[in-house]
């Protein structure tokens, strides 16, 4: 089953997001990931947001995929410069197959 990482971002050095773009962009598509959405301004229907933030959404095939992608040798480096780079929350989320009939929120 697929898994989404969703990463609400914030530039704060944009020479060293640059960078951070390149080695996360590589890293991603080594472990079978594929960006979905990529850097787009969202509208924030509800909820605050920051005014220059920016969304990104990658899929992976497996949840597990996508926490070996985050654990991985490949992102350490994209890491560390997103520490300086960027202010983000990165949300690790797993796919599912709709399911009829419920409705929002789903029942539990």
């Amino acid at each position: 089953m697929a898994a989404y990482v969703i990463s609400e971002v914030e530039v704060l050095d944009t020479e060293q997001a640059r960078r951070y773009r390149e080695l996360a962009a590589t890293s991603i598509v080594r472990h079978g990931g594929r960006y979905l959405a990529r850097g787009v301004a969202p509208i924030a229907a509800e909820g605050d947001r920051a005014a220059d933030g920016r969304i990104v959404i990658v899929e992976f095939p497996t949840m597990q995929g996508a926490l070996d992608w985050y654990e991985s040798a490949d992102y350490a480096k994209a890491r560390v410069l997103a520490g300086t780079a960027l202010r983000r929350r990165l949300l690790f989320v797993d796919g599912g197959p709709a399911t009829p009939g419920l409705g929002w929120p789903a029942e539990r």
